[in-house]
């Protein structure tokens, strides 16, 4: 109850930030209109959608906003997917079934064999073990060029954004759970939308998109998404 009042009040304080509004960049525009508030149904929504009850018991988004990322990733078409903090495995399989790319997923800690389960059902989907230090070792030998970066559920998420900035290009897209999942992560994610290492920021209250284009004008975007 308390969670939908939260989200209604927030629901509220973004009203004008709905469908674009306000919104001046053709490119920026069409991500939150026609990619965002897209309406019409996809291909795999449907088997996606049997997957999630039996995951209901790990973290994991809204049904909403994994299909967005779901859309995102179709949208941007990246080459390479990285993800930290695997959680349900729901949103790695969102986004291993738009692209048919490489998803490279690790856990902070050992991951549940339901989970790891889930996810040996698709065939781009490489489970990283050892922890996120030899993921990045690994990632480095391999010379990845991760386009999509999922920084997930994890507790150390400010390290980890450290950890990947030098792997970062004008075409890198980091999504960040749950910005305001508390006080810190909310002070952290205010550090990231100022931060000069990075462009154009948009928050969608669940998940918070980094580009890294610096060649554009530095904006940040609200985005009425709940």
């Amino acid at each position: 109850m308390i969670n939908l009042l939260l989200r209604g009040w927030n629901w509220c304080c973004r009203f004008r930030h709905r469908c674009g509004y306000g919104v001046h960049s053709p490119s920026d525009f069409y991500l939150i209109t026609f990619v965002a508030y897209e309406k019409l149904p996809f291909y795999a929504y449907k088997p996606l959608h049997a997957r999630r009850r039996a995951m209901e018991s790990f973290p994991h988004y809204r049904e909403k906003v994994d299909k967005f990322i779901f859309r995102l990733t179709n949208y941007l078409s990246p080459l390479c997917i990285w993800e930290f903090g695997t959680a349900s495995g729901l949103t790695t399989l969102y986004m291993a079934k738009a692209r048919q790319v490489p998803v490279y997923t690790c856990e902070e800690g050992m991951m549940h064999p339901c989970v790891t389960a889930l996810l040996r059902e698709q065939e781009n989907i490489s489970i990283q073990k050892g922890g996120i230090d030899a993921f990045l070792r690994e990632a480095g030998i391999r010379k990845d060029n991760p386009e999509l970066i999922h920084l997930g559920n994890i507790k150390h998420y400010q390290e980890v954004f450290e950890a990947i900035l030098p792997c970062t290009n004008q075409h890198t897209c980091l999504i960040i759970g749950n910005p305001h999942q508390n006080k810190e992560k909310k002070e952290w994610w205010k550090k990231v939308i100022s931060d000069p290492r990075v462009g154009v920021t948009f928050d969608f209250y669940d998940i918070g998109l980094v580009f890294f284009d610096r060649k554009r004008v530095k904006e940040h975007r609200i985005v009425n998404f709940l």
